[in-house]
């Protein structure tokens, strides 16, 4: 995939870094490599054709991606970046499933507003806002920082004392930012969510924090009235292209202004 990228590189995701949305890509050459990025701001014309395949992107490793041994074939449809070898290797060593339980970070306990849906999540404390900017969180609070262990222990407990969910479907974040609620009720819905945990005995190791609402509308480029698209994209065959005015950027989804009406680009059908 290519968009207005050199030609020897393969699109691997959409990301955020310090709170900027970005398409990192990485070079054909096989190896380990450095992915290199393009930052994707409201206003941008981008123009993205699909060249004659797509292949796995492999594995994020230590501040590197290692390329896929294989350099297997994706499906047009796919919304994963890896085949299942990568995936696999991938998971042997992720905070996410599990694997990874001897990180030494300090780890973050955030609430998440997803419309009528608030999230529990964990997420490395250096990391910032990118992990919510990442899921298309509506708004944001930070209620506790301590370790990996403890961490997962409290995301465990509001789940099962206050029925707070660990993962809301894109169906849903979708539905969400359709019909966003203003910035004031975000706010007071994270501070009741943020009010009931405090009253739980929580486990050793996790220091409780004054919640602190971060409302993410702004930076996606989300209108209070909400995102109503007219169209969304298929997945791509090659030689086509997609074209637009970028209008929105949440999650790991891009909004563009077409002349048939405002499209949804999933940008995990881009990837390879």
């Amino acid at each position: 995939m290519t968009s207005s990228l050199p030609p020897a590189g393969r699109v691997t995701g959409l990301i955020w870094d310090s709170e900027q949305a970005m398409l990192e890509w990485s070079a054909l050459t096989g190896g380990t490599s450095h992915p290199a990025t393009l930052p994707v701001p409201l206003g941008a014309e981008l123009a993205f054709t699909c060249n004659a395949d797509r292949r796995c992107v492999g594995v994020w490793m230590a501040g590197r991606r290692l390329a896929c041994p294989m350099t297997a074939p994706l499906g047009p449809a796919s919304r994963s970046a890896q085949c299942r070898s990568c995936a696999d290797l991938a998971r042997s060593r992720s905070v996410a499933a599990d694997t990874c339980l001897d990180d030494p970070r300090p780890f973050a306990v955030y609430l998440a507003h997803h419309n009528a849906v608030i999230k529990v999540g964990i997420t490395a404390a250096e990391r910032g806002l990118s992990r919510l900017l990442e899921q298309g969180a509506l708004a944001s609070a930070v209620i506790s920082t301590g370790s990996l262990a403890a961490a997962r222990a409290t995301e465990h407990l509001l789940t099962t004392a206050l029925g707070l969910p660990e993962r809301v479907t894109t169906a849903h974040k979708r539905a969400a930012r359709a019909c966003p609620p203003p910035p004031a009720k975000r706010a007071a819905d994270l501070a009741a969510a943020a009010e009931r945990a405090q009253q739980l005995t929580w486990p050793a190791g996790q220091t409780r924090c004054q919640a602190q609402v971060s409302d993410h509308a702004g930076r996606y480029g989300l209108p209070q009235a909400g995102l109503h698209p007219d169209a969304e994209m298929l997945p791509l065959t090659p030689g086509s292209t997609i074209a637009g005015t970028v209008t929105c950027r949440i999650g790991t989804d891009i909004y563009l202004a077409t002349p048939a009406g405002l499209v949804l680009v999933d940008t995990r059908l881009l990837t390879g």
